[in-house]
Order: C-alpha cells, then structure tokens, then sequence
C-alpha cells in the first residue's frame, strides 16, 4: 500500500505539450488584509531637534505617536524647542498634543483627543 499518491493526470494542469503549468502569484493583486485599519500607533525617539522633521510625516498621516524625547529631557532649551515644533504640526493637522511627564509626547490625528485627567485609585 503506497503511503503517497501521485496526481492523476486529470489534477494537473498541463499545456498542449505535456509540460506543467504554474501560477506566477506575482501577476495577481490581492486584497490588503489590514484594510479596515484606520489609524497606526507608532512610537518615535528624538535624540536631536532634527528628528522632529522626520516625525512630521507621520503627524500629517494621520498615526498616533509616542514620542521618547528622554535623550534630550536634561536640556530645557532644547526640550522646549522640540516641544513647540511638535506642537506647531499638529496644530495645523488639526490634531492633539499632550506632554506626559517631563520626557514623553502623546500626539493624535483628529477626531482623537487625550484626556488629561488622571485616573487616580484604581
């Protein structure tokens, strides 16, 4: 008794030549699992004024960002400036901003906001 069957010849699909056909999966377009995703959470560094103007695409996108700004937290200067750029784009995306801490920036696209109520006593 044989463990593995092969194929009848009905099962596989041949050209007029005798030669297998295959399925190039490249030439068909499938449909996009994550469609009904509306907003992406994505957590960003700013080790240096610079990295501010990367993270600007992602607040004109629409993704909601945790920014690390602890490299940077000791120098105020510096911290104040990132935090006013920050705010500054997304106030023009129409979006949210809140500090949290002394080192952490919460930014939403709109149509979110952020409470800035704690919740105490759990």
């Amino acid at each position: 008794m044989a463990i593995l069957k092969r194929k009848s010849s009905k099962e596989v699909q041949t050209d007029s030549e005798g030669v297998r056909k295959f399925i190039d999966l490249s030439e068909y377009k499938f449909q996009e699992e994550k469609a009904d995703i509306r907003y992406v959470a994505r957590v960003a560094e700013v080790r240096k004024l610079e990295d501010v103007r990367k993270i600007g695409q992602y607040i004109f996108e629409g993704d909601i960002l945790f920014i690390d700004c602890s490299a940077v937290s000791a120098e105020d200067y510096t911290m104040k400036r990132i935090t006013e750029e920050v705010r500054r784009m997304v106030r023009d995306s129409n979006g949210d901003v809140a500090l949290v801490g002394k080192s952490f920036l919460i930014v939403t696209p709109p149509g979110i906001a952020i409470d800035r109520n704690r919740i105490k006593n759990l």
